[in-house]
């Protein structure tokens, strides 16, 4: 089940609010001994993190959770970036479980949140499993939770209907996701090589079915994460420019138009890998404004990519 995107939190009796954790989503199943995780696209995550699903079987009961694989950074603060280079850094990550979907073969996922999230917190009682964790309801009104989050700095707050059953695979307006730090999902379809590596990567969203082109993205690269990601694009390359909107055919203050002679300096990359992208705001002209990477997300699927902010 995936969250709608809004610019506040929605407000009344019927809703609650939770910490929008800023990693992997995916969904742990534990069966006896066994235990795999999935990410929301059903790539099996176990072997990447043997240390949650380990930690996960120490839980008495067979359960379906779903949760968040959350690496902790050198402050003790949620960082997607320090999960993309958990092996090197060797951070620790955590598993958040916000819900239960099925518990010792019950299913559970057409009852209300309430309920589920109290069966959540019974499942983890005689069990004190090390990285893994019940996601809990924040207390305060909108107002309140929303400063808290942020002044902690972390990414955000779901909203959720407290009466909501859980909709495998659909995007629902029970749940709202409100992110304080402008962050989107992008397509990369391209790169401006510069010797031998990269000056930008060229960055879209879809349309129905068309990749649109939403700017270039310079900042937030290290000399080692430049190698790691021209290894991932060089094998994608392709003749034909993936974007529906380009050439753009003007160019503005910011930089963001793509003209017919800058088509030449580029090189184009199947549509396949999906980027993390920090930026202030949209331009009118639908860009990308100071923009900055943040990681690369292979929990998502490129066609799912829709501009949200």
């Amino acid at each position: 089940m995936m969250a709608v995107s809004a610019a506040s939190l929605p407000t009344g009796a019927d809703w609650s609010y939770e910490v929008k954790w800023d990693g992997y989503r995916a969904i742990a199943e534990k069966r006896g001994k066994s235990v795999t995780l999935r990410s929301r696209n059903l790539k099996d995550l176990t072997a990447d993190y043997p240390a949650v699903a380990a930690a996960i079987g120490q839980l008495k009961h067979d359960l379906v959770l779903d949760g968040e694989l959350v690496a902790i950074d050198e402050n003790g603060r949620p960082s997607f970036q320090a999960l993309q280079h958990r092996a090197t850094e060797r951070h620790a990550v955590l598993y958040y479980a916000f819900d239960l979907l099925s518990l010792n073969g019950k299913d559970l996922t057409h009852q209300p949140l309430e309920a589920r999230r109290e069966a959540l917190l019974k499942s983890f009682k005689g069990s004190s499993p090390s990285l893994v964790f019940p996601s809990e309801p924040l207390p305060g009104t909108p107002e309140q939770i929303e400063r808290a989050v942020r002044d902690i700095g972390l990414e955000g707050v779901v909203a959720k209907r407290r009466t909501s059953t859980y909709q495998p695979g659909k995007r629902s307006y029970d749940w709202v996701k409100v992110k304080f730090a402008k962050r989107q999902e992008l397509v990369i379809g391209g790169y401006k090589p510069a010797g031998s590596s990269f000056d930008s990567l060229l960055v879209g969203h879809y349309e129905k079915r068309r990749l649109m082109f939403a700017g270039r993205v310079r900042a937030g690269f290290t000399p080692a994460l430049r190698n790691e990601i021209l290894s991932k694009l060089k094998p994608l390359e392709v003749v034909r420019c993936p974007f529906a909107n380009l050439p753009s055919g003007k160019t503005s203050h910011w930089g963001e138009g793509i003209t017919e002679e800058d088509m030449e300096k580029f090189r184009w990359v199947a549509p396949k890998l999906v980027a993390e992208i920090a930026f202030t705001e949209w331009t009118r002209d639908g860009q990308l404004r100071h923009s900055s990477f943040v990681g690369l997300r292979d929990d998502k699927k490129p066609s799912e990519v829709v501009k949200e902010s």
